[in-house]
């Protein structure tokens, strides 16, 4: 089955910087009320995705991560690293948040898989309307009212 990504996230030296940067620049609105301080972007569109603006540890280089969607997170772990990708975290739950991974692909590139249903439940068919035969006649005298 198909991973839709559904989150991604801008990782910087200066998140505060970043977090302001970004606010400005797409006038996105950034929470960062929560037990680790990520800014949680909402860019205030039902098209695209949310994300998330974080501060790196240390000397790493900035980066950017997109997650996708996945039922199964370790399965997806699991089969990224036998295509030849490196575990950078393994599946983590943050309770009350999040159960993700994280990876490198061949190139480097960093991957999240987040754990989440891949389908949505379908939608309950409408009703049909039915509606009664109009004779000739009522057509006619619409017509001729318009």
């Amino acid at each position: 089955m198909a991973a839709p990504v559904v989150h991604f996230e801008v990782n910087a030296r200066d998140a505060k910087r970043a977090q302001e940067f970004y606010a400005e620049l797409f006038g996105w609105k950034i929470n960062t009320n929560n037990p680790i301080g990520y800014g949680v972007v909402d860019t205030g569109l039902k098209m695209g995705i949310n994300g998330g603006i974080g501060q790196i540890e240390g000397d790493k280089p900035p980066f950017v991560t997109f997650y996708a969607q996945v039922e199964d997170p370790q399965a997806y772990l699991d089969k990224a690293v036998s295509l030849g990708a490196t575990v950078i975290t393994p599946v983590t739950e943050i309770p009350n948040m999040i159960t993700y991974a994280l990876f490198s692909d061949p190139e480097g590139n960093r991957v999240g898989v987040v754990k989440g249903p891949q389908s949505l439940p379908r939608a309950k068919p409408r009703k049909a309307i039915s509606r009664k035969p109009v004779s000739r006649k009522k057509k006619a005298s619409r017509k001729r009212r318009r």
